[in-house]
Formats: C-alpha cells, structure tokens, sequence
C-alpha cells in the first residue's frame, strides 16, 4: 500500500493537490478526511468521487498532515489499497440507540471479514449539543466485535463550537451517527496506542453529590467552589460570562481510575450550571466516585510518546504504509507546540504520511490495556498492508 497526505485551504486547493498527488503509478481508492465545519464538505466529497476514490470523513477542532498544522482547513489521506481489503460502513443513528447502532456496526464489520480491526469515527455532539456517549459506543463495540478486536479512532469536531459535528462518506453524511473503516486484519495490520500524559494533584477526593453530568458536591463542599479557589480562581465563581472550558478545564481536568483496571480515565468540567450551582461535566461522575485534580505534561510527554512509539515499532519489526492520530482537542490550547512536536515525531518515527485531526474523544487502547474511549489523550495508529 501506497499512502499520500495533502491538504488545502478550499475545495480548490484541495482539487489542485490531489491532482498533484496522483501519478507515478499511485492511483488512490481511498482518501481519509478531516474537514473544518467551515468547508464545503460537499465539494470535497464530489472531488474524489470523480476520481473513483471512496471516502471516510469527520469533521474536526483542527485538522494537520505531516509538516502541516491548521484550523479551518481540509487534511486528507490518500491510500491505493486494493477494494478488496476494506470496507465502509456508515450508521445513521436517527433515534436508535447507540448501543443498537454499535451492534450494526459490529455485523457489518464480521459479515465483510472475519477478522476485522477498525478505525471508527462517531459525532461529537448530539443534536442537542450534548456530549456523545463514547463509553457506550467502545464498550457496545467491544462487546459485539470481539474484546479482542482492535479499534482506533475518535469523535469528530466542529472547530470548539459545540454546534454539530459530521462524519460522512462519499454518498452519505450524518450529524449523529458513526462510520467505519473495516480492515482485513489478515491483510492489513494496526499498531497503535493511546497516551494522555496528564498527572494527578494533591490528595484523593471524592463525589459526594452528584446527578447525571452534574457535580454537585466535593468531599461535602460546594464543586464549583472547590474546584475555582483550588485552581486559583475563587473569584470567578459568579460570574457568568467566565468560560470554564478554555480557562481551566483543558488544563486542570480530573483524574479517575477505570473500573478493575490501573488504567486512568480523564473527565473534564465542560461549564457552570450557575441556577444548580454545579459544575456540568463531560461524563457522568458516581456519587461516591474517587478521583484526582490533575497538572497537564512535562515537556517529556513528547519523549514519552516518541519512545513507546519506538518500541511498538521495533516490537512489528517495520515501517508502516500510513499514519493517523487522533489528538483531543484540549491538547493544542493546554499544551501549545508541543502538540505538533508529538505529532511530527510520530511521523518520523514511521517514516510514513500522516494525517489527523483534533477530537472531541478518542477511542484506542493504553500500553498494555483494554479497548476505551479517552479523553485528551494522544492517539495513534500506525497502517501497514502485510
């Protein structure tokens, strides 16, 4: 397999780069998408049909290639892999559930393989502008698929608007559903890891009143406060027009530990519900609930990336055809240049094009762990045709 990435301001930009792309003797089926609300997905999506080449897109917070970082923009991958091993599959979730629309996901992907690995994007909002449901959507998966089916991915963006997201392909487009690209995992391999590189604050607290995404309570103390005057800013509370999320959340989110597991998992204060005085949280917290305040990484998370990337690597005992990463959307704003650092190292460590965008969610395994959506995690996959 064969892999290209480019990338583009416009439709137009995007027309003269694939144009650009294709040639000696590369002649792509495919083309992964990462597209901003800001753009024609249309247009973009008639450009490669004309082409003969099949889409999987979602729509982003940010979208980069290798050797290029943008907001606004268009990021594609482009693969020559043979028809024969993969398959799309698109679920527009209308009013079932999410559980349901995972079980179809799952046939789908047993009926084109028996042996699948995906890489699956859902919506990241609702169209309610609610959080869509990734621990539903990984453990339905996981469940129906096989725990021990491997899937990466993450859930698509729209720019920090909390708006609507999309994700689509070359015929069909949803703004609450899920697609996936199915592999022949006989054919085509998958390595890949999820990182956070957040680090827990202080001491353990815990849940002491909560109801749904509300937190109410901290250790018996009002949530909103606790977590204001911990972080230096108490005299925020009352203000209405305070932006939660860009100010702290994407920094100083909080650190809970799955369920019979050593993995952790980050849930983070999405606003102030100032008539409940309670903070509104990206999942559900259980009253009772242990977890920590967090710093954001060192400097060394770019090592640390860098470095498992290694050792997977040498572990396969290749290069790889393709990259993808799926980057949470909190990275850039907390962690700045460091966020394209990790980026581009994943891209030299392959020595393969890469493409990627800024989530809303990401869904992989941890070094050694089970299949789980994550949050502000660095995740990434690693492509090649055996």
């Amino acid at each position: 397999m064969k892999a290209r990435s480019i990338f583009g301001k416009s439709p137009t930009e995007v027309q003269i780069a694939l144009k650009e792309a294709i040639g000696d003797g590369f002649i792509p089926t495919l083309a992964i998408v990462f597209i901003s609300i800001k753009q024609d997905r249309k247009a973009v999506r008639e450009i490669l049909a004309a082409q003969s080449i099949d889409v999987f897109g979602a729509t982003s917070c940010g979208e980069f290639v290798d050797g290029h970082q943008s907001k606004g923009e268009i990021a594609i991958l482009l693969m020559d892999l043979s028809r024969d091993l993969y398959a799309i599959v698109f679920e527009d979730m209308g009013a079932q559930s999410i559980q349901a629309a995972a079980k179809k996901v799952a046939s789908s992907a047993l009926s084109n393989f028996s042996n699948p690995t995906l890489i699956i994007c859902s919506t990241g909002v609702t169209p309610d502008s609610e959080m869509f449901d990734g621990m539903s959507l990984v453990h339905e998966l996981s469940e129906s698929i096989g725990r021990d089916r491997i899937f990466f991915g993450g859930m698509a963006g729209d720019d920090f608007t909390l708006t609507g997201t999309s994700v689509f392909t070359q015929n069909e487009e949803t703004n609450h559903g899920l697609v996936a690209l199915v592999f022949n995992a006989d054919k085509v391999s998958l390595n890949g890891m999820a990182i956070t590189g957040w680090k827990k604050l202080g001491i353990s607290r815990k849940v002491t009143h909560s109801k749904g995404k509300l937190l109410y309570s901290i250790d018996g103390k009002p949530a909103v406060e606790m977590y204001l005057k911990y972080l230096g800013k108490g005299e925020e509370g009352e203000d209405q027009e305070f932006d939660l999320l860009n100010e702290l959340s994407f920094e100083y989110p909080f650190i809970t530990e799955r369920e019979n597991s050593q993995e952790i998992l980050i849930k983070s204060p999405m606003n102030i519900d100032h008539e409940e005085n309670a903070l509104v949280m990206d999942m559900e917290m259980m009253e009772g609930e242990t977890f920590w305040f967090s710093v954001p990484p060192d400097f060394d998370i770019v090592e640390e990336i860098i470095n498992e990337a290694k050792e997977v690597k040498n572990t396969v005992g290749e290069d790889s055809d393709a990259l993808l990463v799926f980057s949470c959307a909190g990275r850039e704003p907390a962690l700045g240049p460091l966020v394209t650092m990790e980026n581009e190292g994943l891209a030299e460590v392959w020595k393969s094009p890469m493409a990627g965008f800024f989530t809303y969610g990401e869904f992989g395994r941890a070094k050694n762990g089970q299949q789980h959506v994550h949050s502000t995690a660095c995740c990434w996959v690693a492509l090649k045709e055996k």
